[in-house]
This record gives structure tokens, C-alpha cells and sequence, in this order.
């Protein structure tokens, strides 16, 4: 039979030659062109799905939302009284720690031989390198410091929401679940950390995709992004001991021997605090000189719980303390109150790895001489953000009272940190 279209179909009379036969010889073989990164965009953004870019369009209003109030708080709250000139641009951003980080991404730990035997020494061994790192990278692109910093903050913490979301998906069965766990995420009292040149959205971006992958058994994926978040903070230590956990509940409830294979991927994330160690041992002789450091920069020498919190309580209520200082003290006695009742809820619901996270953030920042950034610390607890989301979705009233008081809050720390008073 012909496989002509009958349109094209010879005369009867003539018959069809056969078509000519070429032998198979094997070209050379041409790599197909790389495909254009607008393309990898278009693909990546064709991923996502409607929930998804919801709660990134929550997620860019926000950013949006905090840079303008630092626009103004840079006016209205000038750093000399009776200056006739705004702040720079980007001075809001250019507080505390986020000049720590700095320093260390252009200087190195220890610049021209400084380091902890130096007078008026910054103690910036204290922060992992993790950071750091990438902020030096980015400069090469972004040659401000600072605006290379915003530019980290901003891409992490969208990895971080999106991740933060999925987890909610998975956890609570309401459609409107990541989306509702995403907004009062990004409206909590300390959200300004995740905008600026700190470590919270950065370790998030690494932490909860681990935990993502950790949750559906991708044990490989997950111990390789904690290995980065412990980079980045030692809380990723912590995160380390709760997926560490999980597989071990898991391993046992599947009963299968093929199930253990994957242990030793849960050892991975301690190989960058033990090399970071060891850098430091080199250069100053102390293998813990980053604990150290925190010990005399920050006051986090051991103390028991009770001396913590009867320290802390001094500051807050006695007559030690500016009313700003004293008001944060407040805050992390609150938080503090915070934490405690979250890990008594996921021990009464039997979410043992969760509790195990945010049990060891607690006794890591409730043992020093008093309390230390636990309001910022809360940025880091997902089962909190869960766990309020899903009231909300079955209290409708409590989202409004959530709201009328984070609300208010929220942006005085805001305010508080842009404008260059501690803040946590």
C-alpha cells in the first residue's frame, strides 16, 4: 500500500519506485544548544502552582510593604537630632550584626593578624562562615555591600516561604493552609529580620526544603541541605538531631533492614561545624573559639534555666534598664513563654523530632546569663507558624486577633531595628 495521500497517488499504469535505501552510517553526534537561561526561568516559574505563586505575590507585598517603612523611617527618625538631610538609602539596613557579617565577607576572621588577643577585638569568629561566603560571592556581582546583603535576605527568603508553605500543605488539610501559614509568617513580630542582612532567611532557605525532603524520606537531599544550614548557624545542629530523629522513627515503623542504609547520611551535617572547628584551631588554638566568643561578646556563659530567667527578669522589670532595653527583655521572657508552650503541644501530639528542634534552640538560648534574640529565634520554629495557622483556620476570630496585635508590634521592631536600636 502506498503511503502517498491519495491526492498525490501516481497513475495506475506507472508503478511507484521504491524509495532509495541509505546505509546508516553514525554522524557525528551535535550537542543540542543550551537552553537560554529566560527559558530555565519560564520552566522553574511553570512549576509553580497556584498556591505557590500566591503566596509569593504575599511574599513580594511585604518586601514591598518593609521598604518603605524603612524609606521613611530614615526621614522621620534621622541618627543626629536637627539634620536637615535624610539617612542614605540604604543606611536602615546597616545595624548590628549585619555589619559583623560584613566585615567578616571583606576582611576575613582575622585580618592583619588580629583576632581575640587583640584590644577592642569584635569577637566575629562568634558567626559561622556560611553567610559570609556568599555575601562575598554576590559582592562580585553587587559591588554595595549591603544592597549585596538585601539581595541574599530577599532571594532565601522566598525559597524559604514557598518551602514553609509546602510543609503546611503537608501537615494541614485546608487548601488555604500554605497561604494562611505564609501570612503570619511574614507578618510576625520579628519578620524584619528575614529582610535584612541577617542569617534567618538564609538558614531557612536551607532548612525547611531539608525538612521538606526529610518529611517525604529524600534522606540524601535532606542531610545535604542541613549540612548547608549548619554553615550558616549552629542551630542547623539542632535541625541535624530532629531529621536524625525522624528517620529513626521512620526506619523503625517500615521494619525493613534496607531502610538503615541511608544512616550515615545523617552524620553529614556535623562535617562543616567540626571544619570550621578545626579552622579556628589553627588560627587561634581553641577548638571552640566560636562558643567563646559568644561567651564574651554576648554573655552566653552557662547559667542554669532559673538564673537565666531571674537575670533576664532583672532587666525587664528592675531599675537596670533603659524602657528600650527593658522592653526587649520583656519580649524574651514572652517568647520564652512561647517556646515552652510549643514543645509542651508537640509532645502532647507526639511530633517528637519537632519538639526535639525547638527543645534544643530553647536550652541553647535559655541557658546564658539572660536572654538573648529568642523573639528572633521564633523566625526559626515552622511548627509555630503551623500550628497557628491551623487555629486560625479553625477559629476564624483568632486570625483578626492576631493580626490586631502583630500588626502594631510588628512594625515597632521594624522601626526599633531600622532604626538603629536593638531590636533582638
Amino acid at each position: 500500500m502506498s503511503t502517498l495521500s491519495p491526492g498525490l497517488r501516481p497513475p495506475a499504469d506507472r508503478p511507484v519506485p521504491p524509495e532509495p535505501r541509505t546505509p546508516s552510517r553514525p554522524g557525528p553526534r551535535i550537542a543540542a544548544p543550551p537552553e537560554p537561561r529566560a527559558g530555565r526561568f519560564r520552566r522553574a516559574v511553570a512549576r509553580l502552582t497556584p498556591a505557590d505563586r500566591a503566596v509569593l505575590w504575599l511574599y513580594l507585598l511585604t518586601r514591598i510593604s518593609l521598604w518603605v517603612t524603612a524609606h521613611f523611617a530614615r526621614r522621620l527618625f534621622p541618627a543626629r537630632s536637627g539634620t536637615r538631610e535624610a539617612a542614605p538609602v540604604l543606611a536602615p539596613f546597616q545595624q548590628w550584626d549585619a555589619n559583623h557579617y560584613l566585615h567578616i565577607a571583606r576582611d576575613g576572621y582575622f585580618p592583619a593578624g588580629a583576632g581575640p588577643w587583640t584590644s577592642g577585638w569584635d569577637n566575629r569568629e562568634a558567626f559561622f562562615p556560611g553567610y559570609p561566603f556568599l555575601l562575598r560571592a554576590v559582592h562580585t556581582v553587587v559591588p554595595d555591600w549591603t544592597a549585596a546583603g538585601l539581595l541574599i535576605s530577599f532571594v532565601a527568603g522566598a525559597v524559604a516561604v514557598l518551602a514553609l508553605a509546602r510543609i503546611a500543605r503537608a501537615y494541614l488539610p485546608q487548601d488555604a493552609a500554605g497561604r494562611r501559614t505564609a501570612a503570619l509568617f511574614l507578618l510576625s513580630p520579628c519578620a524584619v529580620f528575614l529582610a535584612v542582612g541577617y542569617t534567618e532567611a538564609l538558614f531557612l532557605a536551607f532548612a525547611l526544603p531539608a525538612w521538606l525532603a526529610a518529611v517525604r524520606h529524600r534522606w540524601a537531599l535532606a542531610a545535604v541541605l542541613t549540612a548547608l544550614a549548619t554553615t550558616v548557624r549552629v542551630s542547623g545542629l539542632f535541625l541535624a538531631a530532629a531529621i536524625a530523629l525522624l528517620f529513626v522513627l521512620t526506619a523503625r515503623e517500615k521494619r525493613d533492614r534496607r531502610s538503615w542504609r541511608a544512616a550515615g547520611w545523617t552524620l553529614l551535617p556535623a562535617l562543616p561545624p567540626a571544619a570550621y572547628s578545626w579552622y579556628l584551631h589553627a588560627r587561634t588554638g581553641d577548638w571552640m573559639a566560636w562558643k567563646h566568643a559568644q561567651e564574651r561578646g554576648w554573655y552566653r556563659t552557662f547559667h542554669t534555666p532559673w538564673e537565666a530567667w531571674a537575670n533576664t527578669w532583672n532587666g525587664a522589670f528592675g531599675p537596670t534598664q533603659t524602657t528600650g532595653y527593658a522592653f526587649m527583655f520583656q519580649a524574651e521572657l514572652v517568647a520564652m513563654l512561647v517556646g515552652l508552650a510549643l514543645v509542651a503541644v508537640l509532645l502532647y501530639r507526639r511530633r517528637w523530632p519537632e519538639a526535639l528542634y525547638v527543645a534544643l534552640s530553647l536550652w541553647a538560648l535559655g541557658t546564658s546569663y539572660w536572654y538573648t534574640s529568642i523573639p528572633r529565634a521564633t523566625l526559626l520554629w515552622w511548627p509555630l507558624w503551623i500550628g497557628l495557622a491551623a487555629l486560625s483556620l479553625r477559629r476564624p476570630w483568632f486570625r483578626t486577633a492576631y493580626l490586631s496585635v502583630a500588626a502594631p508590634l510588628t512594625t515597632l521592631i521594624a522601626l526599633t531595628f531600622l532604626t538603629g536600636r536593638w531590636a533582638g
